[in-house]
């Protein structure tokens, strides 16, 4: 049985800051993008990067990965990631060793052994916008990533929706 639910972005706690990343691939090209926000919405850093001939898993993986760098390099160490990739986040609390992204599950996992609490967190496409907004920016860059701290107007447009808790419909199976 299908029924609707409404889905919007969900703020950290106070103290936290979310971490929301998303990956895409055209055309056998990778790119992923991510946006560290505090309990109000408000943008701390963004990053988009064009990861080159990858695998959609590989991308996701990677902006995992680089947001959790910029996270700890930026001093947050109460991070929860939203991320809609259930395979990132299986292949990161897993302990299957054989994946061809074996490398950045390692990556991931050596971050998640700091000393910080960090929280993986699935969410459907509907409330990761921004984050699928910043993985379509990765696609026109050159390879690796790009930070920057202030958002660009689309990106705003986005954000905007987020903190005023604009919800979006999704059928779910229940």
């Amino acid at each position: 049985m299908r029924c609707a639910q409404e889905i919007r972005w969900e703020p950290p706690a106070r103290g936290w800051v979310a971490l929301n990343t998303d990956g895409s691939v055209k055309n056998g090209q990778a790119a992923a993008g991510g946006v560290l926000r505090d309990e109000s919405g408000r943008i701390l850093k963004a990053f988009a990067g064009n990861v080159g001939e990858a695998s959609i898993t590989r991308a996701e993986m990677e902006g995992i990965v680089y947001g959790l760098r910029m996270a700890w390099e930026e001093g947050f160490r109460r991070v929860v990631i939203q991320t809609d990739s259930q395979a990132a986040i299986q292949l990161i609390e897993g302990a299957d060793e054989r994946t061809p992204h074996f490398l950045a599950v390692q990556s991931a996992r050596r971050l998640l052994d700091r000393e910080w609490q960090v929280r993986l967190v699935h969410v459907f496409r509907e409330g990761n916008y921004a984050a699928d907004y910043l993985a379509s920016v990765g696609h026109r860059l050159p390879i690796g990533f790009h930070s920057r701290e202030e958002p660009d107007p689309l990106l705003n447009y986005w954000m905007y929706f987020d903190v005023m808790g604009v919800e979006t419909s999704r059928m779910i199976n229940i």
